[in-house]
């Protein structure tokens, strides 16, 4: 203090806080809402629930002790007991090569470079996979393996370089795509029992297989070069089966048209035997009965065959009243006779 009563200029006054109440309270009240409140805090941190496609780990002091179901529980409080909830039901998956932002919308990841391998005849592939799986023995899936989803992570990279790097790049990119998946889910299910991480391989899906970008247009043109010689080559097979099959349906219908030529012959040739057979067993029993028979049925399939005629009598005079030339009389026909 300045000895005229002011305050020197380097010192500066602090504001003056107002003056709070004084509650006096016994020490019995103090130490019943201290019980209160930590009784409040023990219920309020002992109880907890399990959503039903999840399922509860409860860890004592760091220790696994136990697992919960889908539904209300208790637990020790104030920390002696923590519980991690894992979605047990619910199918998880990882990407490779490609991230989703939506369901419908894909972007590649290609600072990893997950997706770019080696096939087995050295030719490069831009892999794309996902791989889908669940989580089945909790207590392994948090305790076995530490990072367990990139440990599953690299352990998915590596079996598909190896199913890929044992196959040609035309068996990745077409027909042995579903092989590669299926062999793939296989080891990748081996390798995650053996790790012992708790962890249940569903599927593992081929996304995309192409060719790197430097090189596509290459192989395109590879490829429709090959589509053209299969289409080639299957024009010319339908050309040949077209033709083959024809000449070979012409001989079948050549034969079997001399086969029943010559069948229809023989049976005409039989035919004909056993009938001068007939008629000469009938001659010998009536000789001038069947001359008879026989000139009268020759006769008659010679007149028919004639066409109209008229037979008259040499001694017929008078022709031309009761010849009639147009047909307007009823009992003169072409075939029929006058005598």
């Amino acid at each position: 203090m300045a000895a005229n009563g002011r305050p020197p200029k380097n010192i500066i006054e602090l504001p003056q806080l107002p003056k709070l109440p004084k509650f006096d309270l016994p020490p019995g009240r103090l130490r019943a809402i201290f019980l209160v409140v930590l009784i409040g805090a023990a219920l309020f941190s002992s109880i907890y629930t399990i959503d039903p496609e999840e399922v509860g780990v409860v860890l004592r002091f760091g220790k696994f002790v136990r697992t919960s179901n889908p539904g209300l529980h208790f637990k020790a409080p104030l920390g002696i007991e923590r519980v991690i909830k894992l979605p047990v039901q619910r199918q998880l998956k990882q990407e490779f090569g490609f991230q989703s932002q939506r369901s419908d919308v894909r972007t590649p990841r290609s600072m990893q470079g997950e997706s770019n391998m080696l096939t087995g005849d050295l030719n490069a592939a831009v892999v794309e996979w996902v791989v889908q799986y669940r989580i089945d023995d909790p207590q392994q899936f948090l305790f076995r393996v530490r990072n367990v989803e990139e440990t599953l992570r690299d352990m998915s990279e590596a079996v598909m370089r190896q199913v890929v790097g044992d196959r040609t790049v035309d068996e990745v990119l077409t027909v042995g795509r579903q092989e590669v998946a299926d062999l793939a889910e296989l080891k990748l299910q081996e390798l995650c029992d053996q790790y012992e991480n708790g962890i249940k391989i569903e599927q593992v899906v081929l996304q995309d297989v192409n060719p790197p970008d430097q090189v596509k247009a290459s192989f395109n043109e590879v490829n429709q070069a090959e589509q053209e010689r299969e289409t080639k080559i299957n024009q010319a097979q339908s050309e040949y089966n077209k033709v083959i099959f024809r000449a070979r349906g012409q001989a079948e219908n050549t034969v079997s048209t001399a086969e029943g030529y010559a069948l229809d012959r023989v049976n005409r040739a039989r035919g004909e035997a056993d009938r001068f057979i007939s008629i000469y067993r009938a001659y010998r029993k009536a000789p001038e009965v069947t001359r008879r028979r026989i000139y009268l049925e020759t006769l008659n399939e010679v007149m028919n065959k004639a066409g109209r005629k008229v037979i008259l009598d040499e001694r017929l005079e008078g022709l031309m009243p009761i010849l009639d030339l147009e047909g307007k009389l009823g009992g003169l026909r072409s075939g029929g006779t006058q005598p």
